[in-house]
């Protein structure tokens, strides 16, 4: 995910920082103490209540409209539905699963697996979502008989300190330890965020990629996020009008703030006329050749994203970009290339309503487009594809490399779970090895605990040396 406000750097911090970021955590370290002896159903009624905090109608609305005013990112409808939307989804996903106590047993192997805390969790957590993704990473800490310190990103604090004192507020009010949830005082800055990562026992970091590189670099054990860049295919045997519909819901939900949103689509040519028609019908605009020359000019300044630009509602990106009256009527922009460039700014992520359009002479082609989208930015996060040939599907899973491939689904809706696919529900999408991460599917509450296996002897299972070597040396013998 591309993210504006880096706040990590490996700098020294003066004494009172250090001494606040201390008092932080030992805070947190006593927390943890006093719900050490809660059983799996005492755990749930805290991740229950973290939930209800934010899902609560009255508090997904003022909170919505703070992060907007916090940081004039995406727009409070959509905000209000991701609130809900995926803290409900992460609350079904973590009431299904044991993460206290025995949580697998296998006697016919004879191991016993056990749930333990991992201590200390430092979550750093962007301004693109500064309410929801804290919530959620408190609901996965949390789920662990965690606690939790979220540094936010600084533009956004005000919204992110008003979701923590919910979070807080909803523990008392289950008699449980407030101090479960924190967060970095204000103003939050480099240096305060560098020493708890250094002082924490885990680092979960969605933002930046300045951000998630000091993590690792912590020497704490880390947990980060890949950025995002999706390219999506559109190919010959798709419905134009159903991907149409879901592209553009899914690039225009929250004005295009998350990483999963799709930032390029590779149309088969056979169906380019009829699928740019078809998105033009759901509220596309096509900008002109001098009107991309302004998006160019406006969007990137100093090869930079402008802030003035980055998800912010179609009628005032048209207008600030200088676009034509009947563009500040659209929901989305889309700019053709002619050809593939990795120079070309229109090949990166761009957080904003900006879709790059390219053209496939055959699926081919297509998989080469999407393969060289994803070297610019975006490998290891994910693709998709509008189809009914799943034949054209396997083979991206099988050629390209990233995690997650979304065949006929709106990409900002599901590749953080959803309700309709297995993926678990999250704000965090980690990207394998590809994008310089540890993990290699959707962050979940797997990653925020450890576990201590009870290992007792069963009947010796040790098989022949022929069971074992017998096919090598059949083939290539024995020398």
């Amino acid at each position: 995910m591309t993210e504006v406000n880096d706040h990590a750097s490996a700098v020294d911090g003066s004494n009172g920082e250090l001494i606040q970021v201390d008092d932080l955590v030992l805070r947190g370290r006593i927390a943890i103490e006093q719900i050490a002896a809660a059983d799996q159903g005492r755990v749930d009624e805290l991740v229950t209540a973290l939930a209800w905090s934010l899902y609560k109608p009255k508090n997904a609305q003022r909170l919505a409209e703070l992060a907007v005013a916090d940081t004039g990112i995406g727009n409070v409808h959509d905000k209000v539905i991701k609130n809900q939307r995926k803290t409900f989804g992460t609350l079904r996903d973590l009431m299904r699963v044991r993460t206290v106590g025995i949580i697998d047993n296998d006697p016919e192997r004879g191991i016993s697996q056990y749930g333990k805390p991992v201590g200390v969790v430092a979550a750093i957590t962007p301004s693109t979502n500064p309410t929801a993704t804290p919530v959620n990473k408190a609901m996965m800490a949390i789920k662990g008989a965690n606690a939790i310190i979220i540094a936010p990103s600084p533009s956004s604090w005000t919204s992110t300190n008003a979701t923590v004192e919910l979070m807080r507020a909803a523990l008392a009010h289950v008699g449980a330890p407030i101090d479960l949830v924190q967060i970095l005082p204000h103003p939050v800055s480099r240096t305060m965020t560098h020493l708890l990562m250094a002082k924490a026992d885990l680092v979960v970091t969605t933002g930046s990629q300045n951000n998630v590189r000091a993590s690792y670099s912590s020497g704490t054990p880390a947990i980060g996020v890949g950025a995002g860049n999706v390219p999506v295919i559109i190919d010959n045997s798709a419905d134009l009008d159903d991907a149409a519909a879901k592209i553009c819901g899914s690039k225009t939900f929250d004005n295009a703030t998350s990483c999963s949103s799709e930032n390029a689509l590779v149309i088969l040519d056979d169906v380019y006329a009829g699928a740019l028609d078809s998105l033009k019908r759901v509220g596309g605009y096509l900008a002109n050749s001098q009107e991309k020359d302004l998006i160019v000019e406006q969007l990137w300044i100093e090869n930079k994203l402008n802030r003035n630009l980055i998800a912010t509602n179609p009628d005032v990106f048209a207008d600030r970009v200088g676009l034509s009256d009947s563009a500040k009527q659209s929901r989305f922009f889309m700019v053709e290339e002619d050809a593939f460039s990795p120079e070309s700014p229109f090949a990166d992520e761009k957080l904003s309503l900006v879709l790059t359009i390219y053209r496939a002479r055959d699926f081919d082609h297509a998989v080469t487009l999407v393969t060289n989208i994803l070297k610019v930015q975006g490998k290891g996060h994910s693709c998709g594809i509008h189809t009914s040939d799943m034949g054209h599907a396997r083979r991206l899973a099988e050629q390209i490399d990233v995690v997650r491939v979304l065949v006929n689904q709106a990409h900002a809706f599901g590749n953080g779970g959803s309700f309709n696919n297995a993926l678990n529900f999250t704000l965090s999408m980690g990207c394998g090895t590809w994008g310089g991460n540890s993990i290699s599917e959707n962050l979940n509450y797997k990653h925020f605990i450890n576990v201590t296996n009870l290992v007792t002897t069963f009947a010796e299972d040790k098989p022949s040396e022929e069971a074992l070597f017998g096919a090598h040396f059949a083939k290539f013998g024995r020398d």
